[in-house]
């Protein structure tokens, strides 16, 4: 039987000063097939959806705001500040804003930042992305 190294502890305030770039989540551990993910979060998103997978964040700082489209078209915007926990299902187009600040995302590997599908154009502070190493 082969023995899985055992990972050093990754400190999330140290983690976040090691990059700037807002919207370009940094994978900082694997959990089975997730990724836990942290950003730093300024500006307007995109709108997208994740059909398969719910999408969870933990606001770590600052004020997070997600706006969601039902089914039939109307929108609503969940505001979020430092220590709330929110989890947009599966299949909801949503849209994350924020006056700045930072969040912690668990969702499977491989999942895009910008969703299965998105609307418009993708803004150039956002990043398409599965994630990237923490440098």
């Amino acid at each position: 039987m082969t023995e899985t190294p055992v990972p050093d502890p990754v400190n999330l305030t140290e983690a976040l000063a090691s990059f700037t770039d807002v919207y370009s989540p940094r994978i900082v551990a694997r959990v089975n097939d997730y990724d836990v993910r942290i950003a730093h979060t300024e500006g307007e998103h995109v709108w997208h959806v994740h059909e398969d997978t719910d999408e969870f964040f933990l606001v770590l700082d600052g004020r997070f705001d997600i706006a969601l489209r039902d089914a039939d078209g109307g929108e609503r915007t969940v505001e979020l500040h430092k220590g709330d926990v929110f989890v947009v299902p599966r299949g909801t187009e949503h849209k994350p804003s924020s006056a700045g600040g930072s969040i912690l995302m668990f969702e499977p590997t491989g999942t895009a930042s910008t969703g299965d599908r998105h609307e418009g154009e993708i803004p150039g502070h956002v990043d398409s992305t599965t994630g990237r190493a923490l440098a």
